[in-house]
């Protein structure tokens, strides 16, 4: 059976959002995972757009994995556009996260 992950990165936490990001760039990288899925939510898009550092590694998923942010929290904290910019897929993440659970992906959330 073929290894699905979605990783959601969704902490406030600098070093916890790291930890995360750096999960995931190494899983597609060193192929860990047969599937993996990069979801940004809340506090994280903030820290993000604040953070040259946090921003500069998250751009490395980009190389293997668009991720996407939760569009109604990025709207509600005028961020959408940045996150956009950055190549970050911007969109309603509810029912995303909800159907790759049901597809059978393990959520890890940091």
């Amino acid at each position: 059976m073929a290894s699905k992950v979605m990783v959601i990165v969704s902490t406030a936490e600098k070093d916890k959002a790291l930890t995360g990001i750096m999960y995931a760039v190494n899983a597609q990288k060193n192929k860990w995972i047969d599937n993996l899925k990069v979801i940004f939510f809340g506090p994280f898009e903030n820290l993000m757009c604040e953070d040259e550092e946090v921003a500069q590694a998250a751009s490395r998923l980009l190389e293997y994995e668009t991720p996407i942010a939760c569009k109604f929290l990025s709207d509600r904290d005028g961020i959408s556009e940045n996150l956009e910019k950055m190549g970050v897929n911007v969109d309603y993440v509810g029912s995303l996260i909800s159907g790759y659970i049901e597809e059978g992906y393990t959520p890890m959330v940091f």
